[in-house]
């Protein structure tokens, strides 16, 4: 495999790794996310180590011909358990229950991690070989197992994350679903790789040179399933992402006539916070809500009950339930409040002992006022009122 084919999926992995990492430093407990980060920048480590100018590097800077194989093979064993992990806390939370079972996995991982580096101090590989390490040593006492060893783990893990995943999805629908297709083709891919890799292995305990399937074939397999492995695990985070902006984005429509209302009742030169043209729609969304409030405290001297009663009873007579009439009649009165104000905007607050009837200000509250005011009749005329005198 060429430089090319290493650093394509190993830059696709780091940046969805540093895509999440903003989300991770905002919710540095969230076990499942850190999860999947640190699997990303793993599966992503694991495709720059492959590379032969980086195996190159560590072997020249430790001074140790081919240590950069037991290096990849550990970070390849912590991929496949960090994934295993992923998905037991994907599935289950983080619970006592799953965290047990997650420690008892990496346990499990880091014993053969420990085995693999044992065997090969203990083994005997003096000519270093950069493309074809599995085959070269093959037969070599402790090497041997050392490559049987990772590559087990290895399939192992694929085995049971590709059955975990499929079964799984029959359960799910939608990006979850989806999310758990893609892991469960990566992994299947992957465990091409695996059987390539013992395929060649094996033909040379054989006697037989099988040693393409190791060099040629099995790496474009690792190349193609690590992109399906990182989208599944991305997806439903990105997709999560997604739908928090088209709530934010909705709901930021929705408040507009209540928010363009009163700032039309606003008294002249009164103005809010101001933001820059590059804030974020949660950030812009926070502000209009804040607006809003303020606004409705502003119009609390012009409040009229009379025109809240009014509504409300010829809502309740045209068959609208009591909640919607409620809704209806304090955006006529807000509108109607607007009105008052543009028409005498030094009104004081009212007089000990006198209560002002409120309209309802809860998030839900805020935007059906909001979108009242576009629609029935009995809202558009105190609207339509309050906008040609303000």
């Amino acid at each position: 495999m060429s430089r090319i084919s290493m650093l394509l999926p190993a830059t696709l992995l780091f940046g969805a790794f540093f895509l999440k990492l903003p989300a991770l430093l905002r919710r540095p407990r969230d076990l499942l996310l850190g999860s999947v980060c640190g699997l990303l920048f793993l599966a992503g480590l694991v495709f720059l180590l492959a590379a032969v100018p980086t195996l190159e590097a560590i072997n020249e800077f430790s001074g140790v011909p081919n240590i950069a194989a037991p290096v990849f093979y550990s970070v390849l064993t912590s991929v496949s358990c960090a994934c295993l992990v992923v998905l037991i806390l994907w599935r289950g939370g983080a619970t006592p229950r799953t965290r047990r079972t997650v420690r008892r996995w990496v346990l499990a991982y880091l014993g053969v991690a420990v085995a693999m580096n044992v065997l090969f101090l203990l083994g005997d590989a003096p000519v270093e070989r950069l493309r074809d390490f599995d085959t070269h040593y093959a037969t070599t006492p402790f090497i041997r197992e050392m490559i049987v060893l990772y590559l087990l783990a290895h399939a192992l893990a694929s085995v049971g994350t590709a059955v975990f995943c499929w079964r799984w999805a029959r359960h799910v629908v939608g990006v979850p679903r989806a999310g758990l297709v893609l892991v469960g083709w990566g992994y299947l891919v992957n465990l091409g790789y695996d059987t390539a890799k013992l395929g060649a292995v094996a033909a040379r305990w054989a006697g037989r040179d099988w040693d393409r399937l190791s060099t040629e074939a099995a790496p474009p397999l690792a190349a193609l399933g690590a992109p399906l492995i990182a989208g599944g695990f991305v997806l439903p985070l990105v997709a999560r992402h997604v739908g928090d902006l088209r709530r934010a984005a909705l709901r930021y429509l929705r408040l507009g006539p209540l928010a363009r209302l009163l700032r039309r009742a606003a008294p002249p030169g009164s103005a809010g916070v101001t933001i820059g043209p590059w804030a974020s729609l949660e950030l812009r969304l926070i502000r209009r809500e804040a607006a809003i409030h303020d606004g409705i405290i502003g119009l609390r001297p012009y409040y009229d009950e009379t025109v809240y009663e009014e509504v409300f009873a010829r809502a309740r007579a045209q068959g609208h339930p009591p909640e919607r009439a409620g809704v209806m009649a304090d955006a006529a009165m807000i509108a109607a409040a607007g009105r008052a104000r543009a028409a005498e905007p030094g009104r004081t607050l009212l007089g000990d002992g006198q209560v002002p009837i409120q309209p309802a200000t809860g998030p839900d509250d805020l935007v059906l006022i909001s979108r009242a005011l576009r629609g029935p009749a009995l809202v558009h005329r105190a609207r339509r009122r309050a906008l040609s005198d303000a």
